[in-house]
């Protein structure tokens, strides 16, 4: 079976076994981070409107990068997210926005959506055992060129408004504060959620079991084509829940908008502690290794720091951050505990 995101028989608090945890490279490499940005850039980075900078695209990102954190946990990978949160957008702003009808069935279609996308990778994956890789790669193609061509045939532009009606503003597209998206919340509540699931519960167990190795776990009466079909439709269906979000805080959609999370849900993912190869991560490490990549992602404005250069301090950070991630890993991996 796979790996479980703690060692399950350490008994009692040693430090050496919270170190060893999964997320325990995650939170020092996001403390280095924290602490590289406060001494070559200022207060500010901390302050209400310098932290929101860095809160919003953590709160975006994170949405999208649980269930594919999830889905690398159990061996697969869905890439289709690039299309599915311009879908997702296109298709609340299409409905409610140039059609005018009522805002909720513009969100149900969008939620609707990604659970249909989500549906169709999984069996697809399931069904013919071709690569998750290779089939999300042609649903991200697919769902984009849909999204494009059916933009321009029904509103012959790839850009609509969208002018959501206050309840729908208040739940889902509005700045607290004037500077805090709302999506933080859902965040940081589908944060909570997912500790549970994952952590506390069967399905958490069998998620890992799926990444150390599918066929024993299928051997042992665990639904691993079940499971892996509602992985699909939870990250299909959540990367439409942000594309919704945004088309209704911007008060309009774009058709190109979204391929840049694929790499950055990943690359947090991966700073975060999942393994590539599956079977060991934790949610609380992506939640880490997502506030990581957006803290380094918007920290160089808060630095004296040559714009141009930024690419490369942010691939350096980074990559300093996943080694630091590795070396906590392979501890983790190796560690067995002292018979008494």
């Amino acid at each position: 079976m796979g790996q479980t995101s703690t060692p399950s028989n350490v008994s009692g608090f040693s430090v050496g076994g919270l170190f060893r945890r999964p997320e325990a490279g995650a939170f020092l490499g996001l403390f280095g981070v924290f602490v590289f940005f406060l001494v070559f850039g200022s207060i500010d980075f901390l302050k209400p409107s310098g932290a929101a900078s860095w809160l919003n695209v953590a709160a975006n990102l994170g949405i999208v990068a649980f269930p594919i954190g999830l889905l690398m946990i159990a061996g697969e990978l869905d890439i289709s997210i690039g299309s599915m949160i311009p879908a997702g957008s296109m298709t609340v702003a299409i409905i409610s926005g140039y059609y005018g009808l009522p805002i909720w069935i513009g969100i149900a279609a969008s939620l609707a959506l990604g659970v249909f996308v989500g549906l169709v990778n999984g069996i697809l994956v399931v069904r013919t055992n071709v690569p998750s890789l290779i089939v999300t790669l042609g649903t991200l193609f697919a769902v984009a060129g849909l999204v494009l061509g059916l933009s321009v045939l029904l509103t012959g532009t790839t850009s609509v408004a969208l002018k959501a009606p206050g309840i729908a503003k208040f739940l889902f597209g509005q700045f607290v504060a004037n500077t805090f998206q709302v999506i933080i919340f859902w965040w940081l509540a589908l944060t909570a959620l997912y500790v549970y699931v994952v952590h506390y519960s069967p399905w958490g167990n069998w998620i890992f079991a799926m990444g150390g190795d599918k066929i024993s776990a299928r051997n042992a009466g665990i639904p691993t084509a079940r499971l892996t079909i509602a992985l699909f439709v939870l990250s299909s269906t959540s990367a439409a829940f942000v594309g919704m979000c945004q088309a209704i805080l911007f008060n309009s959609a774009q058709v190109s908008a979204g391929m840049s999370f694929i790499f950055n849900s990943i690359i947090s993912v991966v700073v975060g502690g999942v393994l590539l190869t599956g079977g060991f991560g934790s949610i609380i490490g992506i939640f880490f290794g997502t506030i990581t990549f957006a803290v380094v992602n918007q920290g160089i404005y808060f630095t004296s720091f040559d714009r141009n250069w930024s690419s490369l301090i942010i691939g350096v950070m980074l990559l300093l951050a996943v080694l630091m991630n590795n070396t906590f890993r392979s501890m983790a991996l190796s560690y067995s505990p002292k018979k008494k």
